[in-house]
């Protein structure tokens, strides 16, 4: 099913290679690339590809044949979204204009492929003999590592810093938004510009790529924000040597750009998705980037963390409750969306991480999450003609600016992943959460959005089993899918592997039950000491039952503080016996 229902495009096709490659790279139960190690439900779930040998050979073709497809003909890759464009008019344009269009969404899936896809050779290759194949092995090495840096690059030149007077409309709107407690005005626009100095500061010794500051960033009367436009911004100046050597330069062009120096948020999360991938453990442990790639990262890095901190301080900004707690979020040029206050509050979180915010905290973030499940009809029924379905069918609406001087209209993009998004965010901040009644709360959150997401799997013909088909959650949506989307499939993909990743990282500490925990296992030692001081292990069988008491009570130490419960049940296993002897000890003195 190459491309799906919207046909192929180097995201599309990204996309479903990802379906395979992500898991396969991020869960170690999910390994392909050493085929004795392969398991064998995994084996039984792909079976339709081959064996344990046959499916690394097949995934190393079909990637080569991706990083070659989108290349153009002086080998530049290629990272247009043709065939995701939502035109007005396609008769109007033509599709060597649409072709220019280099788009974030391509720059960050890219990042995420081409990470995935080095991983996985570098893994294979130390099990492979056959110079063939080691050699193909070595040219998607050669591509991957191209596209990434190209990537990489286009991500820095697409960084977008949006600088307006605080009278302009998206003044007005962002200290309306900010102001949630009735201050004046003047005290409010002192009062951000006083919290946004460290971001200002900082954004003001950029040098590289786009998002460079105006020389009027500091005037009392300008406020900003920053983040991803949807492509390479206008005028966005080209990365030199003092980044990449030159033979690197030469293997990409770096094309002029046409996108508004405006960062939309759908396109900010969209690029922040990508950039982490570039700081995960897996990164890091093999290795995976060149001395120019972590110079390029170095720079994406700054860029996030003042991007995390930029929203996170508009987001929760004051001392009551918060502009992201006031539903819908209002852009700076007047769009409302809770798709909008979806992806602000991913990047709370993750500034929340960064300076370990308290639980307290991440519990406002996840009732925020809660509130937007139910406004979207995920944990509600919908009324007649409900405007709130159109965040899942068809989506959000977003206008890329600048592209008219390409296609000859504004193009358009649809953004319909509110569901799959919503559930990944929330396992998030589920993971995050040290109170086990609020990561509770969360985890029956996630599971509800689940129940909705399992609803609208395609249930017939090529795609069944894949997503998307939201006219059988929602009866009020006629639209019926024959082709599985790519674009969903990939993005519920992402949600099961941060779920599997969840259950096997997430620490199950309750302080509450840990102390608990830690009052039975006393008791139980103090009476497995009075147990031997009584003798009790003269006879065979007493000692048998001191010797496992002894076993059970060191295990519930050793797993006290990640398992309480589980420490607490081996603790009360132990009482329960010691009872029992204390019951028989009293019964053979009635006797006598």
């Amino acid at each position: 099913m190459p491309g799906g229902r919207d046909g192929s495009n180097s995201i599309s096709d990204a996309e479903q290679l990802l379906c395979i490659m992500y898991p396969v790279t991020e869960l170690p139960s999910f390994q392909l690339a050493r085929p004795d190690e392969t398991a064998e439900d995994i084996l039984d779930g792909l079976e339709v590809l081959g064996d344990s040998l046959d499916i690394p050979q097949l995934l190393i073709r079909a990637l080569i044949e991706y990083m070659e497809r989108y290349r153009d003909d002086s080998g530049s890759p290629i990272f247009s979204g043709e065939g995701y464009f939502d035109l007005a008019d396609p008769e109007a344009v033509s599709s060597h204009g649409l072709g220019e269009l280099d788009i974030v969404d391509s720059f960050s899936m890219s990042i995420t492929l081409t990470l995935a896809t080095l991983a996985f050779i570098q893994n294979f290759r130390r099990v492979v003999s056959r110079e063939d194949l080691r050699q193909k092995i070595d040219r998607l090495k050669e591509l991957s590592s191209v596209r990434l840096t190209a990537a990489m690059v286009g991500l820095l030149r697409s960084f977008s810093l949006h600088v307006f007077d605080v009278r302009s409309e998206a003044g007005r709107i962002l200290c309306g938004r900010s102001n949630q407690s009735g201050l004046p005005e003047r005290q409010i626009i002192a009062d951000l510009q006083a919290k946004l100095r460290p971001v200002r500061s900082s954004l003001q010794a950029l040098t590289l790529g786009s998002g460079q500051a105006v020389a009027d960033l500091d005037s009392p009367n300008r406020l900003f924000e920053c983040g991803w436009s949807w492509g390479i911004v206008k005028d966005a100046p080209p990365i030199n040597t003092s980044v990449l050597d030159s033979a690197t330069l030469e293997k990409f062009a770096q094309p002029d750009g046409f996108a508004m120096d405006r960062p939309p948020l759908y396109f900010t999360g969209t690029a922040l998705d990508g950039i982490e991938d570039l700081f995960s453990e897996r990164t890091r442990r093999l290795g995976l980037l060149d001395e120019g790639q972590r110079r390029l990262m170095n720079s994406l890095q700054v860029r996030r963390d003042l991007t995390q901190l930029y929203w996170s301080t508009i987001a929760t900004f004051g001392t009551g409750r918060w502009p992201l707690e006031d539903l819908p979020w209002c852009t700076s040029d007047g769009q409302e969306s809770d798709y909008y206050s979806l992806q602000v509050s991913s990047m709370v979180v993750q500034d929340l991480v960064s300076r370990r915010a308290s639980d307290s905290e991440l519990g406002r973030v996840g009732r925020v999450l809660q509130d937007l499940a139910n406004r979207s009809r995920i944990n509600r029924r919908p009324v007649r003609d409900d405007a709130a379905l159109d965040l899942h069918a068809p989506g959000v609406p977003q206008r890329l600016r600048g592209s008219e001087k390409v296609a000859g209209q504004t193009v358009g993009w649809l953004v319909s992943n509110f569901a799959p998004l919503l559930l990944k965010r929330t396992l998030a901040v589920a993971q995050l959460l040290r109170d086990a009644e609020l990561r509770g709360d969360l985890l029956t959150l996630a599971d509800s959005i689940w129940d909705h997401l399992l609803l609208r799997r395609l249930k017939d013909g090529s795609g069944r089993g894949l997503w998307d088909q939201p006219g059988d959650a929602f009866e009020q949506l006629s639209t019926h899918h024959e082709l599985p989307s790519w674009y969903q499939t990939e993005r519920v993909v992402e949600c099961l592997v941060a779920a599997a990743n969840m259950v096997e990282r997430a620490s199950l500490r309750s302080e509450r039950l840990t102390e608990t925990a830690k009052d039975l296992l006393y008791e139980a030692d103090l009476l497995y000491d009075r147990e031997l001081l009584l003798g009790s292990g003269a006879g065979p069988s007493m000692r048998g039952v001191l010797e496992a008491a002894r076993a059970n009570l060191q295990h519930a130490w050793e797993i006290l503080n990640d398992r309480p419960g589980s420490a607490a049940a081996l603790a009360s296993e132990v009482l329960r016996e010691f009872e029992r002897l204390d019951v028989a000890r009293r019964d053979a003195t009635r006797e006598t």
